[in-house]
């Protein structure tokens, strides 16, 4: 998997969007790409933007919009 510059316009690490995508709490898909909402190491949770090409695109905290999506 890689990582686009836009990854990390929030600040988010590495390690962080890595443990969010392998414990994922919610997958939203949409047209070309997916929207992972997932725990940081402490336990936050946060959203994580990977598109059709298998790079992360965006990371930030996860914003209501997605945590109130079924």
């Amino acid at each position: 998997m890689g990582f686009l510059k836009s990854a990390w316009k929030h600040g988010l690490a590495r390690e962080d969007i890595d443990h969010a995508l392998s414990n994922p709490v919610a997958v939203h898909y949409f047209d070309g790409y997916v929207i992972v909402i997932g725990p940081s190491r402490s336990g936050h949770l946060i959203e994580v933007g990977v598109n059709d090409d298998d790079f992360v695109f965006h990371a930030m905290s996860a914003r209501e919009k997605f945590l109130r999506r079924k």
